[in-house]
C-alpha cells in the first residue's frame, strides 16, 4: 500500500510546476520536411493539423511525443496523441491537485480538532 503524499513531496511538485514554462499548454500536430508527423505540446494553440515550418515558431514547443521522420521520438505503444494530451492537461491540473490535497487536509484537520481527535 502506498503511503500518503508527504508535505515535502507536495512542495517538490509545486516547485517543479513553478519552474516549468507557464501554461496553458496545447497539443499541436505539425508536419514538414524536417519533422514529419510531429505531435507536440505548445504554449500556443495551433492553427490546425499539419502546420508546416515556418508557419510555427519552434520556441513555442514545450515537448514532443512523436517525431516520426527522422525517428527521434516514437513511443512503442503509439499513444502519441494521448501522451501529448496528458502532458498539456497536467500543466494546469497538477498545481490544482496539489492545492486540492492541501485544502482537503485542512478540512480534515479542522474536523478532527472540532471532534477533539488528536493526531
Amino acid at each position: 500500500m502506498e503511503l500518503p503524499v508527504r508535505e515535502e513531496e507536495l512542495q517538490e511538485i509545486e516547485e517543479l510546476c513553478s519552474a516549468a514554462t507557464p501554461g496553458p499548454w496545447h497539443v499541436r500536430t505539425l508536419n514538414d520536411d524536417s519533422a514529419m508527423n510531429l505531435v507536440a505540446v505548445s504554449t500556443v494553440p495551433g492553427a490546425g493539423a499539419g502546420e508546416r515550418w515556418p508557419d510555427f515558431d519552434h520556441r513555442d514547443l514545450v515537448a514532443a511525443t512523436l517525431v516520426q521522420h527522422p525517428r527521434y521520438v516514437d513511443v512503442g505503444d503509439e499513444c502519441w496523441d494521448e501522451n501529448a494530451a496528458f502532458v498539456a492537461m497536467a500543466r494546469d491540473a497538477v498545481p490544482r491537485l496539489v492545492e486540492e490535497v492541501r485544502r482537503l487536509r485542512a478540512l480534515l484537520a479542522d474536523k478532527d480538532e472540532g471532534e477533539g481527535v488528536s493526531a
